[in-house]
């Protein structure tokens, strides 16, 4: 039987679309019970109480029903916060939308992640706290991977197992390869020293205890190349958010070149 009584769920805004004429559709990651799709009946008239509270990069305490099957409803907003410098800022917007959007293409509806809840709000919070957007969705991404079905070998060699000291990528052969195993595939990245580093470090750090980040450009620059195989090869994603994002540093890129 379906549980239709209103209790309390912790949500964090994923998206929402205009429905009908007064309505909207609104979908949370929900710590109780995963995503949701919500329908919020007159929420797009203007004196619709709970406005502020549904508004794009909200997340807290919620009233409503979580129904196995179909939409589920808000009945009220308790405590509800913004995640307000990523609301102004447009690049930031960028990065919090494509982080959410992994999320979402990650779990299937109704399944309860509550990890997955806390690790999003971290990303968020960081993002929205003036750490490096592009190293938190990074890690993000590499955490994420196993979710996928992907889980390259980071620890050591994906060949022989040997842990070395030198090490580079190899997509064809599942992972980081040691220096024995170079030969073996004459298209890996060529990857830097520092580059590996993070790749190992990013999938394992604990995104609450993030105080400082500082990578260089060019390490950023091939971390997300190897990122962007992964993703653009293993996985098999293409979201519109991702594209949106690319598109932006590009804009960012030249208009810092043209200054």
């Amino acid at each position: 039987m379906v549980n239709t009584r209103s209790r309390p769920f912790h949500g964090i805004l994923l998206y929402r679309q205009n429905y009908r004429e007064h309505d909207m559709l609104v979908k949370f990651f929900t710590a109780e019970a995963g995503k949701k799709m919500f329908f919020i009946r007159g929420a797009r008239r203007s004196k619709f109480k709970m406005t502020a509270d549904i508004l794009p990069f909200s997340y807290g305490t919620y009233d409503g029903s979580l129904k196995k099957q179909g939409l589920s409803y808000i009945s009220a907003a308790k405590q509800v916060k913004h995640f307000t410098q990523i609301s102004d800022d447009l690049m930031l917007n960028a990065y919090a939308t494509y982080v959410m959007g992994l999320v979402d293409a990650a779990f299937n509806d109704g399944v309860a992640a509550p990890h997955w809840f806390d690790q999003l709000f971290y990303a968020l919070n960081l993002i929205n706290n003036g750490f490096d957007p592009a190293i938190i969705t990074n890690i993000m991404e590499v955490q994420l991977l196993p979710v996928f079905g992907i889980a390259p070998q980071l620890k050591r060699c994906a060949v022989c197992g040997r842990k070395a000291h030198t090490y580079d990528y190899s997509e064809q052969l599942g992972g980081l390869i040691c220096e024995r195993h170079f030969a073996d595939d004459p298209h890996r990245l060529h990857l830097e020293p520092r580059t590996i580093y993070y790749l190992q470090l990013f999938s394992v750090v604990d995104l609450r205890k993030i105080s400082k980040i500082n990578v260089n450009q060019r390490t950023k620059r091939q971390l997300q190349q190897v990122l962007d195989q992964l993703y653009d090869n293993e996985v098999g994603l293409n979201l519109k958010s991702k594209k949106f994002l690319r598109q932006m540093k590009h804009w960012s890129v030249g208009m810092s070149g043209s200054r």
